[in-house]
């Protein structure tokens, strides 16, 4: 069983050990399905049995992918960017035309 992990809360996902133990249930669930295959043969429910794992590994793929990506991003090191110099006089005031203020809605001219 795989233990109980806090998506959002607490500490991020080990990828040494969730993944690991991910993993290894993924063969268990590919086996079992071998093994029920070669006992029940090409029967209907059998291979809606197949269509559900096949599904279930689709996903557990997907989930490693988002996982690795997860993993890159904690190792990624921000590179300071070029600073732009924002003045701090008053703009044109024909560069706001037309635009309302967020939050405040619509300003009505009638």
């Amino acid at each position: 069983m795989i233990r109980d992990t806090f998506i959002g809360k607490g500490d991020p996902l080990s990828s040494t050990t969730e993944l690991a133990e991910l993993h290894e249930l993924i063969g268990g669930l590919r086996r079992c399905v071998t093994s029920l295959r070669s006992r029940y043969r090409d029967t209907p429910a059998m291979r809606r049995v197949v269509n559900d794992v096949q599904r279930i590994l689709n996903d557990v793929e997907l989930l490693d992918i988002d996982a690795g990506e997860l993993d890159l991003g904690r190792y990624t090191v921000d590179q300071p960017g070029e600073k732009i110099a924002i003045p701090d006089t008053q703009y044109d005031s024909d560069f706001w035309r037309d635009v309302d203020d967020e939050g405040v809605g619509g300003h009505s001219r009638y």
